[in-house]
Order: C-alpha cells, then structure tokens, then sequence
C-alpha cells in the first residue's frame, strides 16, 4: 500500500511539474520561427501576430521539389519566399518580418489561406520531444498487454473448469456492460439535448484539414470491416496490433478447448500461470516510468496550447463535466449498491491508475496495473482475468456518452434537427458500432464521424472539437477506467455469493 500511494504522489508531483514547465516554455518559447505544414502547391499565405500586437501575412509559394526554385525565384517578387513540400511534412520559414526586426516574437499562429497547420517551431518542437516519454510510457505498457490478456483470461477460464460457470460469468459481465454502455450513451443524448452546447455557438467552422486522418478512416467503416475488425485471422497480427477483442476471442476458445482437456493441460494451465506472474511483476517496474510519461504529456499539451486551451470552448467543455460528473454519481451509486462502503476501499486502491489514464488519455495503458490492483482488493483471479479483457472491448462508459454527446452536439452546430426517434436510433447504432473499434486509438471520434456521415450531418464538423479532444479524453479515460473496475468487481462480488449458496 506504502508503494502505492508513492505512486500516486509521485504523478501528481509530475502532473504539477509539466503543468509548470509547459507554462513556462508555452510563455517564453516563442520565437522567430514558424513550422508550416503545406497542404498544396502553389501560392499560399501565412498568418501569425507578434508581440506588439500586430498581424503579419507572409506570403509563400510552395513548390514540390528543389529543380523548381530556379525556375522561379527569379519570377516572384521579394517578399514572397519559396518552401519546398515535404510529402506534407512541417518545413521551417523566418518570415521576411524578422530580418528587419530581431526584437519582435511570433505570440500566436493562425490557419494559412490553404488551411494548412501552422505553429512557432521553438515550442513546437519542445512539444515533439517532451512527449516522447509518454509515447516511452505507453509503449512500455502497450508492450506487455497482449501477452498479459492472452496468459491471464486463458488461465482464468481454464482454472474455473465448469463451461457451466463460464457462460455464467461471461452472461453477468455481459449484462453490466450493455446496461452501462445504454445508460451512458442515454445520458450524454439527455444532456446535449438539455444544455444544447452547440446552439448559438460563437464556434466557427475555420476548416477541416485536421480531421482529414479520421475521416478517412472512417471511409472503410462498413458491416465487412466490422466483422474483419472483430474475428482474429491471425492471433500473431492481433497481438502485433494490441487488438484486445481479437485476443479476448482467440484467448476465450483457447481456455474453453485447454479445459476441456482435463489432466493433459494441466502443464500449460501452469505455464501460462507462471507467465502472468512474470508479466505482473514487469508492471511493478513499468508503473514506476508512469511519472515521466505523466510529465511529458502534460507539459507537452500546456506548452502548444497554454492555458488559454482549459478556457477554449468553455461551455461545451463544461457541459460535459457536467455530463462525466453525472455519470460518475450513477456509476459510483450502483458501485455502492454492490460493494456498501467496501467501495471506497476500491477507489482508493484504483487512485493511481485513474489517474494516470487521466493524464496520459489513455485507459490501455493502465490495463496492468488494473489487474493488479483489483487482485489486490481481493477480486479472485479467474474473474478479474475474464471480466476486465472483455470489458477493454465491451465497457467503455466515457467513450459512450462522448458519442452521443459530440454526434448532436456537431448537428446542433450546423442546425440539423434531430427528432427523438432519430436520436435513439443513433443511440442503438452507436451501441453496435462503438464495438467494432475497441482499442483503435481516438476510436471515439472514428465512431462519431462514421455515425455523423450514417444520419446527414456533415462529418467534417469532428473538425470543431478536435482542438479540445485532448481534454476530453482525458476524462472519458479515466471514467472508462473506473466503469470496468466496477463491473469487475461486481461480477466478483456475485459470483462470490452464488458459490457461498
């Protein structure tokens, strides 16, 4: 427990630390140097304001290899400067401003006439390094989950032996993650609905460049890609992948054939076993990196955007406080409905990896030390080791009310009415296809684009929200965290009392 709580304050140490270091370079890092990723050729225009509060227009012309510039540099005018595209990476450009002027600093960036993505290259690049030791973090973490899954759910089920009592708690975990999944898909429709965010915004639709990664992601999303998405061809490529519903199916008829073998699996039973084990121990080590990678995502998001980002869209981010908030109250309400007061007991042993998930938006990468901690409150095993997998892939509550709540919230923003009875189709519509995309990263917004395109609403609007995405998943991580310990130890706590009956 001592160790734990070190932890913990370990990563609110590192939390406080990159808040105050991207403060700082977010404050002083601004330089002379803008980073400009070019998204066509030809003539285009940068837009930034420097410190005495003037905005400049740098006009560019952006050519596709080095044997154009002597063609044209000769042709254009002075101040226009030549970039060389590189296959849509950023380049660096000193406006023509600075060579006149070392005194002035680059203060804010805009969208260039092209819409392509510009930011100061000082704090730019601080941001590209910093992060690294979350991307370190997670890896460490993405690293060990597919062996841990595969070893821990085969084991578990192996280890319950009765088919009987498998069907028995795959059908509870199964009824709490889709009553869970539909109430907080309900709620985020009930609360857009009810504080309509998106009405009268001041939000302006400037472009939708930055969503173009989604979208086309979301062009492949079909019954087919469902089903190719949800069934293993290869259990090597999904392990390769961390593709957890593809494990969770080959590792569940995997145990299933392995108990049916009776005395002759006992030696691989205790194998695997020995396996998880070791693998549990390597979380020990990995969670101790948790600090850094805490630091690096957090000091890497203030540095780009300041603080000035907690304050950018503030009503549609505090309408879904609101909404996570609540949601929290029901989920906690129905934890202690199960647990009594032993509740509290579990939210202060999942303290750290709630806030982990928090801090580096992702739940993957506390999938670990989640096993360990609910083992540790006195979850058995066989169920922590069946239960959680699934509910990685079936039982992401912050994601789903997310997906109702951003999928109206896009249409309010173009004013697309949406009767009752179309909203509840989104609903059941985003019930079945949330699933087809477990374990994709930024899979909530592929699922609210894909659902925004199936009912008419423009699914470039994913561009409005994208800014802040960074924030709200930070909440929707840590809610998805805390509605699978509680659904694992629920199921625990009823399968516990039908074996004393």
């Amino acid at each position: 427990m001592k160790s734990n709580n070190k932890l913990f304050i370990a990563i609110i140490a590192a939390l406080v630390l990159g808040v105050f270091l991207g403060y700082l370079v977010n404050s002083l890092g601004k330089g002379n140097t803008l980073r400009y990723t070019p998204s066509k050729e030809g003539a285009d225009e940068l837009i930034f304001e420097t410190n005495d509060g003037v905005t400049h227009h740098q006009k560019v012309f952006v050519i596709k290899d080095s044997l154009e510039y002597n063609a044209l540099h000769k042709t254009l005018p002075a101040d226009v400067m030549i970039v060389v595209a590189k296959e849509k990476k950023k380049v660096s450009v000193v406006p023509e401003v600075f060579k006149t002027n070392e005194t002035l600093k680059i203060q804010k960036t805009h969208k260039s006439v092209n819409e392509s993505v510009t930011s100061i290259d000082n704090i730019d690049s601080f941001a590209e390094k910093i992060k690294l030791l979350g991307t370190i973090f997670i890896r460490l973490v993405q690293m060990i989950i597919a062996p841990l899954v595969f070893s821990t759910l085969v084991v578990g089920i192996a280890k319950m032996g009765d088919m009987k009592m498998v069907g028995r708690v795959g059908a509870k975990a199964m009824g709490w993650f889709i009553s869970a999944s539909l109430m907080s898909l309900l709620l985020g429709m009930l609360l857009v609905n009810w504080l309509q965010p998106g009405k009268g915004t001041p939000i302006k639709m400037e472009d939708a460049s930055s969503a173009g990664e989604l979208l086309e992601k979301t062009q492949a999303f079909s019954l087919e890609e469902f089903v190719k998405h949800v069934v293993p061809k290869s259990i090597f490529e999904a392990m390769a992948t961390n593709e957890i519903l593809q494990i969770v199916i080959f590792s569940v008829m995997f145990g299933i054939a392995l108990a049916s073998l009776g005395e002759a699996a006992k030696g691989i039973i205790k194998m695997l076993d020995v396996v998880s084990h070791v693998i549990l121990k390597m979380v020990t080590y990995i969670m101790w990196t948790a600090p850094l990678g805490v630091f690096g995502a957090v000091a890497a998001a203030v540095s780009v955007y300041g603080f000035d980002i907690f304050g950018l869209y503030a009503k549609y981010l505090l309408d879904f406080t609101i909404g996570i908030a609540l949601l929290w109250v029901v989920l906690l309400t129905a934890g202690y409905l199960i647990l009594g007061k032993r509740l509290w007991e579990l939210l202060k042993r999942i303290k750290s990896p709630l806030l982990i998930a928090f801090s580096t938006t992702s739940s993957e990468a506390v999938f670990p030390k989640l096993v360990e901690e609910l083992e540790r409150f006195g979850c058995q095993n066989r169920i922590v080791s069946f239960t959680l997998p699934l509910g990685y892939s079936f039982n992401l509550d912050g994601s789903m009310m997310y997906m109702t709540f951003a999928s109206i919230f896009i249409a309010q923003v173009y004013g697309i009415d949406m009767p009752v009875e179309k909203q509840l189709t989104m609903l059941l519509v985003l019930m079945l296809t949330s699933k087809g995309v477990a374990g994709v990263p930024r899979a909530s917004l592929i699922v609210v684009v894909a659902t925004c395109a199936m009912f008419g609403i423009p699914p470039e609007g994913i561009a409005l929200i994208l800014p802040i995405d960074h924030f709200c998943d930070m909440a929707r991580s840590m809610t998805n965290v805390l509605g699978n310990a509680l659904a694992t130890t629920a199921v625990d706590k009823w399968e516990t009392a039908n074996e004393t009956n």
